[in-house]
């Protein structure tokens, strides 16, 4: 076997694993139960968000292709866990931020993400 039928072997399970898709999985939650739940907090009071009817807010950014953007409130890696944190208590990431801690529970924060998350 030559050195270069070696390295092949040796780098073929690496570049493979390169391969696939890479879109990320789904967050947990149910985003029907989110875009009933955005709906109920009054979201879309301070938000432009696709999909929620009257949803179109200007006091907060527009939450069009939410799931795009590399950081939330600039500062936070836009992850699902990291979404939910900030749905759910704004003012520990930003002190200084306009979003209100509207008493989100985890569960429905999650809900929320999901749904946020499928608005790509």
């Amino acid at each position: 076997m030559t050195a270069r039928s070696v390295c092949f072997l040796l780098l073929a399970p690496l570049l493979a694993t390169g391969c696939g898709s890479d879109e990320a999985a789904p967050p947990p939650g149910d985003p029907e139960k989110g875009r009933a739940i955005i709906r109920a907090y009054g979201c879309g009071s301070c938000h432009v968000i696709p999909g929620i009817p009257g949803a179109d807010g200007r006091t907060g950014p527009s939450l069009e292709r939410i799931a795009k953007r590399v950081y939330l409130a600039g500062v936070l890696p836009n992850t699902p866990d990291d979404m939910a944190r900030w749905i759910r208590e704004p003012e520990t990431v930003d002190p200084r931020t306009a979003m209100p801690n509207m008493g989100v529970s985890e569960s429905d924060a999650r809900d929320i993400t999901a749904y946020l998350y499928t608005r790509k």
